[in-house]
């Protein structure tokens, strides 16, 4: 029947049986409200019918193409939307067999293979899996979504691996934006027999070949346990890793899953008891870690963070991880011989890994703060230091050295930024007068900087900031410092009375290009300059500066403790190419006016600075050969240049030469200097000469 034709008896037949539902109606009104009623009901139930006996006949249908429909002929359609849905290649390669009949029905499927992403084709498949049976609840998966009951694998063999740009084949393409963290369908059962797990990590620069297995138990009092044990390396050294936890038959998405781990890398040991609250949602977990090892910095390749070098470390606490974000809320310990405590987090911002850290110490010992440097700490006496940081310090010890060579790992500092701020309340040092240190440390995409830096000495502060910037293939350090209301006898520590006393103030702004310590000193440019305003210098070495055989010696003879004032005192350094050159030394004492010459090699680490005096008063024998100093920075000797007689000159010639680089120096250090009333008095006082009496 056409459709017209369909529309037109409908109608007609509506028409006759309005016409018969008024002729009711005079009838009575409450028959005629009846039989309406009647009418409007009975096409929709004609309807109703009709659509129940399509259901009906689909519902059957359906019924017996579950019953009887062969299931490895859908293994292709299936496979196709699986790999549909998950970016890459899905083959059921064995059975794929289907018990329907339940509420949730059971899916065995043989010799699963799991493909890599098109990326990563040509590293073969991602994972193979022997069998696995699933069951899952029905309902869920009319609104999308998977409700795994049980998941049994048996024989799985899976293969991960990252590249060295951070691209790995179990997340998604990070061109593609920022995946989210691996968080499974909903899981109540699951069990795992007999599998293997290799993976390749390019970034951290390790491999690992692991086997898991599980066993379970009906005995409550030994249910079992789930097992992972591998080795490998990391950064060519060997590692090994065992992880237990509870048996995986019973593991259901609203109760904890308790795991232990041993992570063992070389000296390097990582210990771990903790949980997953929401197994198989691996975004977050917690666990108390125990951590020591030699060096820090070699966490790198298992944690991620670009940490500095060390001693040997020994430090606990919890880890924390929620979402992209993970930490140690309460981290103590010991580095070194150095107590540490503080808190930390680190989180992804805008696919780069940033680190939040506030750490103090009560009692900082200095030898481990020279380990930051590349340096190796003190092994003398009773000192922590590795194997490796032992044989640092004797070839360090072997070539007359003091500043060291080891080289800054660019990648690291570009792979992550950081803000950190670090206190020592106490300072123990042998070689330094140190009492408390502060610095404050930001990272930013290869721009390192400590600002500010303060080490607070026993008399005096020494402020400023460093930068490093490895933005560049070599990177550029910079060096600003300040040295304030210090005391000479307190920075030059010698044993008996000093010979020298005085406040002292001093400026280094140095720049140089370099990826260690040494290589930066050797390529720097700047200035450094110290000056003392006042002081005391004791008489005999004031003489002596002279060799007044009269005087100088016989003082020292008779062990004479006088003094005599320092008026002013001046060291100042040009540095060019590494090499520091006295562009003025002088030190005015009432009785001699001091100055020097020479370089200091930052290089090699040599100096060959030479002392003149030039007396205020008449002499009856004076033989002037300077006093030198020379050698290594490590060991200088101190000399007498008898081969060359120093010049007599005139004082007030020889203050005319002075003036002008003071002029200059002074303002370097503190603009308020050149008005100092000693300083002045040497730049404007008129000057003792030799033949005055």
């Amino acid at each position: 029947m056409a459709k017209s034709q369909f529309t037109e008896t409908v109608r007609a037949r509506w028409a006759r049986l309005r016409a018969w539902s008024e002729i009711q109606a005079k009838r009575g009104a409450s028959g005629a409200r009846w039989t309406w009623a009647r009418v409007r009901v009975w096409p929709w139930k004609r309807i109703g019918i009709g659509a129940g006996a399509v259901f009906g006949v689909l519902a059957t249908a359906l019924v017996l193409f579950v019953t009887f429909a062969d299931w490895n002929a859908m293994r292709g359609p299936i496979s196709r939307m699986a790999s549909a849905a998950s970016g890459r290649e899905v083959v059921i390669a064995g059975d794929l067999d289907v018990d329907p009949w339940s509420f949730t029905p059971d899916i065995r499927v043989s010799d699963l293979r799991i493909g890599n992403p098109t990326r990563f084709a040509e590293r073969g498949h991602f994972a193979r899996i022997q069998q696995a049976d699933i069951s899952v609840r029905l309902f869920p998966l009319f609104i999308g979504r998977f409700d795994i009951v049980q998941l049994d694998l048996n024989g799985a063999d899976i293969r991960l691996f990252r590249s060295a740009e951070g691209d790995s084949n179990w997340a998604p393409n990070p061109r593609a934006g920022r995946g989210k963290p691996l968080n499974l369908p909903a899981i109540r059962e699951f069990s795992l027999h007999d599998g293997r797990i290799e993976l390749v990590d390019e970034k951290r620069g390790m491999a690992l070949d692991a086997t898991f297995s599980t066993r379970e138990s009906a005995d409550a009092r030994d249910p079992g346990q789930f097992a992972l044990d591998g080795e490998g390396s990391i950064n060519d050294r060997p590692f090994t890793l065992e992880l237990t936890g509870a048996p995986l038959l019973n593991v259901q998405r609203n109760r904890p899953y308790a795991f232990v781990a041993d992570v063992r890398a070389g000296g390097t040991r990582i210990q771990a008891d903790g949980s997953i609250p929401r197994p198989f949602d691996f975004s977050a977990f917690q666990a108390d870690v125990v951590a020591s090892g030699p060096d820090l910095a070699q966490l790198y390749h298992l944690i991620g963070l670009a940490l500095p070098n060390t001693p040997p470390y020994a430090l606990r606490g919890r880890v924390e991880r929620r979402g992209q974000t993970y930490g140690m809320p309460n981290l103590v310990g010991t580095i070194g011989d150095s107590d540490l405590r503080g808190a930390f987090t680190a989180t992804r911002r805008n696919g780069r890994l940033f680190l939040d850290g506030d750490f103090v110490s009560s009692r900082l010992d200095f030898d481990d703060l020279m380990t930051v440097l590349g340096g190796p700490p003190s092994t003398g006496g009773d000192e922590t230091a590795s194997e490796e940081q032992r044989a640092m310090a004797a070839n360090l010890a072997a070539q007359g050295r003091i500043l060291p060579n080891a080289r800054l790992d660019i990648s690291r500092v570009r792979n992550m930024d950081a803000r950190v701020s670090y206190r020592a309340a106490r300072v123990r040092s042998e070689r330094f007068p140190l009492r408390g240190l502060s610095l404050d440390i930001a990272l930013d995409r290869g721009l390192l900087q400590l600002d500010p830096l303060t080490l607070d000495l026993r008399q005096g502060r020494i402020g400023g900031a460093v930068a490093i910037n490895a933005r560049e293939e070599t990177p550029q350090v910079d060096v600003d410092l300040r040295l304030t209301n210090a005391r000479i006898e307190s920075i030059i520590a010698l044993g008996g009375e000093p010979p020298l006393t005085g406040s002292l103030l001093g400026r280094l702004q140095l720049s140089g290009r370099g990826a260690s310590v040494r290589e930066a000193a050797a390529n720097a440019n700047g200035n450094v300059t110290l000056v003392t305003p006042r002081g005391e210098v004791r008489e005999a070495f004031a003489e002596l500066t002279g060799i007044n055989v009269t005087r100088g010696l016989g003082l020292l003879l008779t062990n004479d403790r006088s003094k005599i004032d320092v008026r002013c005192g001046v060291a100042s350094f040009e540095v060019r190419g590494g090499v520091a050159r006295a562009r003025t030394i002088v030190f005015d004492t009432e009785t001699m006016l001091i100055q020097g010459s020479g370089s200091i090699n930052l290089g090699d680490e040599t100096m060959d600075l030479r002392l003149e005096g030039e007396p205020k008063e008449a002499r009856l024998v004076r033989v002037g050969a300077p006093i030198t100093l020379r050698g290594h920075l490590r060991s200088p000797s101190v000399g007498v240049d008898a081969g060359e007689l120093a010049q007599e000159g005139g004082l007030a010639a020889l203050l005319g030469t002075i003036v002008a680089p003071l002029a200059v120096v002074l303002p370097f250090v503190d603009a308020g200097l050149a008005e100092d009333a000693n300083c002045s008095a040497l730049l404007s006082g008129r000057p003792y000469v030799a033949n005055e009496g």
